[in-house]
């Protein structure tokens, strides 16, 4: 047997970067779990948050040093 098809979808929450990035100093203050219950949110979000976080930083992070390489060559 299988379900019938729902014709009423419920809209995803989209959260802004900005809150983002205050959701995340948040639970850089108070904890992980605590900043969770506070804005209503699963600990799971936040942790996913600041892993994207990181890696955005990370890939800023080489990109700096492949231009700087660039740039490197290109002066001698």
């Amino acid at each position: 047997m299988t379900k019938p098809a729902s014709t009423s979808k419920t809209a995803r929450k989209q959260y802004t970067p900005e809150f983002r990035d205050e959701a995340l100093k948040l639970a850089e203050r108070i904890g992980v779990a605590a900043a969770a219950r506070e804005l209503s949110l699963y600990e799971s979000w936040l942790y996913n948050w600041r892993s994207k976080q990181q890696q955005q930083m990370t890939s800023s992070v080489r990109e700096n040093e492949l231009a700087a390489a660039v740039i490197g060559v290109l002066v001698t």
